[in-house]
């Protein structure tokens, strides 16, 4: 069973998505507390690659108000969790022209913290209008099949 905790609203709005990956993230207890609160913000969050490890950069989980002066640090960059091999196919597609690794999603899995990360082609502006138009129409063609009814 899976908790979503945060969810990167923005992310599919502003790429493509190809392909996603399912990663452990490193934390600290405080961390863990302070995501139990639903306490998570993933909207300026990214993915780099750095010594055959990736991080997550920029993701915002905030001080547990009830942890120890010595708690954490909101921004700080976490380590992500993957086998070697996928570390090497999403290094090999990040570094191509255009590419970005984005973290779509964090939950709880049993007493897991994942992330969901997956890995886009930012979209153009026409590209947006044309997911708004599609979207319109699907929406009018369901209200007249169920006016029909």
């Amino acid at each position: 069973m899976q908790k979503v905790i945060s969810r990167n609203k923005q992310a599919r709005r502003n790429y493509h998505i190809e392909d996603t990956w399912e990663a452990g993230l490193v934390l600290m207890g405080s961390e863990v507390k302070s995501l139990r609160a639903g306490n998570c913000s993933l909207d300026e969050g990214y993915c780099a690659v750095r010594n055959g490890e990736i991080w997550l950069v920029d993701c915002n989980i905030p001080v547990y108000k009830f942890a120890h002066r010595t708690g954490h640090e909101p921004k700080r960059e976490r380590k992500l969790l993957l086998h070697a091999r996928e570390i090497r196919k999403i290094s090999i597609k990040a570094v191509e022209r255009g590419y970005t690794i984005i973290p779509l999603q964090i939950y709880f899995k049993g007493a897991r913290v994942k992330v969901e990360i997956g890995i886009g082609r930012g979209k153009r502006q026409y590209d947006k209008r044309q997911d708004v138009a599609k979207r319109e129409t699907d929406r009018e063609i369901a209200r007249a099949l169920k006016q029909n009814r």
